[in-house]
């Protein structure tokens, strides 16, 4: 879009007057408020802002020109994602790797007056997210907007958190005792992760897979704590724990491997980090890029990924399932242009829009 000016939006504050935009994760230990996207390939951007203020939700109004509910395709078919399914389990019973995500991209085309500020609003009137946000970025081609349920990282002076999530079902009864395991799986990995860059003995885990409840579904999340050690900054965080374990898989090196093996599309902000840091007193807050939409301009589509953590006691089918699940309720919100009346908010979409890819 043109003339849309660069804004941010983090749970109830907007941040605006854009300074400076840069990919040099140091900056987040400088001065000032600064938005972050961190893709999940590895492209990093971090824009300061001159002004953060409460948000007040009219000021977020307008119309959201989202695509057709039957125009969405997806970058692995339903043949294809079970197959990949398979493939992670053989490299499982063959000692490479003890979990890994398969996850698939969503896309539909949207025309030049979508405006991915109307599309965060509509989420957040629809679809109330712990760690929601919108980025957006129209020079530089950054325009996404989050409904993220996962804590990647958040910092207060030198206290570290993370609450990776690891196990989905429509209720807590449909979780297995596979959801249990994959929990604990990564929980260790991001113990790892953090104690690469924590004082000796400070990582504790402080909840282990408790149940929380969000639209439409369930999910198992972990809390895992830590201390900093000194002079530790963001760029040494962000290169100890990115990507982020949940999304990735243990061993985190070889499960990226098969991840780019099995793959067909770039996850992109999906996956990625989201969210803000406020360089001035030494706090942030990064979410897990998962219920994530981003505009691509160049191709003129909206793009939506999901996916699932795969292990030995994985279904292909179910794992298909859970990635239908993921997605229902956020595609049908974003395939209905903001005509849904109010008493929709609340509402569980159980099937997915997305036709059968071919």
């Amino acid at each position: 879009m043109n003339n849309v000016p660069a804004m941010a939006v983090f749970r109830g504050r907007v941040a605006s007057g854009l300074l400076d935009v840069t990919d040099d994760p140091e900056a987040l230990d400088s001065e000032g408020f600064w938005a972050v996207v961190a893709e999940f390939e590895g492209r990093l951007t971090f824009a300061r802002f001159s002004s953060v203020r409460p948000l007040v939700p009219a000021a977020q109004s307008g119309v959201w020109q989202g695509p057709g509910p039957y125009q969405w395709s997806s970058s692995l078919s339903h043949a294809s994602y079970v197959a990949g399914v398979q493939r992670i389990r053989d490299f499982i019973a063959a000692g490479d790797v003890y979990q890994a995500n398969l996850c698939r991209i969503l896309s539909a085309p949207i025309g030049p007056g979508a405006d991915i500020k109307s599309l965060a609003a509509l989420l957040a009137a629809r679809h109330h997210a712990p760690y929601a946000a919108m980025v957006r970025l129209p020079d530089h081609g950054i325009e996404v907007a989050s409904a993220s349920p996962e804590l990647f990282i958040r910092r207060d002076d030198q206290v570290i958190h993370s609450g990776p999530i690891k196990g989905t079902g429509c209720t807590e009864d449909d979780l297995l005792e596979k959801d249990y395991a994959e929990n604990v799986m990564i929980v260790d990995l991001v113990r790892n992760d953090l104690g690469r860059i924590c004082e000796t003995g400070s990582v504790t885990v402080p909840s282990l897979c408790a149940v929380e409840k969000h639209p439409g579904l369930v999910h198992l999340v972990s809390g895992v704590r830590g201390v900093l050690g000194k002079d530790i900054g963001w760029g040494q965080m962000l290169a100890a724990a990115f990507p982020p374990g949940s999304v990735t898989g243990a061993p985190k090196q070889r499960a990226l491997d098969i991840i780019r093996s099995l793959e067909t599309a770039p996850r992109g902000p999906y996956c990625g980090g989201i969210g803000w840091v406020d360089a001035d007193r030494r706090c942030g807050e990064l979410a897990v890029g998962i219920r994530t939409f981003w505009i691509d301009r160049e191709q003129s589509r909206l793009r939506f990924g999901t996916g699932a953590g795969i292990t030995w006691g994985s279904d292909p089918e179910r794992e298909w399932d859970e990635t239908e699940l993921k997605a229902a309720r956020l595609v049908s919100i974003a395939s209905n242009g903001g005509l849904l009346g109010a008493d929709d908010q609340d509402r569980s979409i159980p099937d997915l829009v997305v036709p059968p890819a071919k």
